[in-house]
């Protein structure tokens, strides 16, 4: 049974509300998910959050997935839902008033393990060289949907550029990147 294969199969399940089908899952891509997430918010706090969510929102509309036909793979399913919680989180922060008080202990309350760390900057490294490799265009608009959260209609408004072509140099730019990085990041980079 593939990877694919297998997640569904847990989706399934899940849809019939079984809870260890949803535990299975969630060991599978916490971490992952945690560290995507965190790359876009930069905030640890937030990040858990996120994730908890997402899992909730997973348990709930498990049925849905299903339902429709399963379009797409559940791993691109569940980092499209994460990425969108990650902007909306942005999103709601800036439109609040910024805090008062900050006591400059968040760094000391990260969760993150120095083992994450390692493994979150070697691969942001391969990231950085394998976007380094792009035209200038597709790093840009890249940056701006996956790290600034921009939607494609956002940055097409915003820079003047025609929506189709902001499509493009993003499909272009994730399949340069697919290739750059290989078998180790299968499944990772998301068109």
């Amino acid at each position: 049974m593939t990877e694919a294969d297998w997640e569904e199969h847990l989706m399934l399940q899940i849809a019939s509300r079984s809870s260890d089908a949803l535990e299975q899952l969630y060991d599978r891509y916490e971490k992952p998910l945690y560290s995507f997430i965190y790359r876009i918010v930069k905030d640890s706090m937030a990040a858990e959050e996120i994730v908890q969510e997402l899992f909730l929102k997973l348990w709930n509309h498990a049925e849905a997935y299903v339902s429709n036909g399963r379009s797409g793979k559940v791993s691109t399913w569940i980092f499209t839902m994460a990425r969108n919680g990650a902007i909306d989180w942005l999103r709601k922060r800036d439109r609040r008033p910024a805090a008062s008080g900050q006591d400059g202990m968040d760094e000391l309350r990260d969760p993150i393990t120095t083992e994450l760390t390692v493994e979150n900057r070697m691969m942001a490294e391969q990231m950085r060289q394998a976007l380094s490799g792009l035209s200038q265009e597709q790093q840009q608009v890249i940056e701006w949907v996956y790290y600034g959260g921009y939607t494609q209609q956002e940055i097409a408004d915003r820079h003047d550029i025609p929506l189709g072509t902001v499509k493009s140099r993003i499909r272009l730019g994730l399949r340069q990147l697919r290739t750059q990085l290989g078998e180790s990041w299968r499944g990772e980079v998301r068109s």
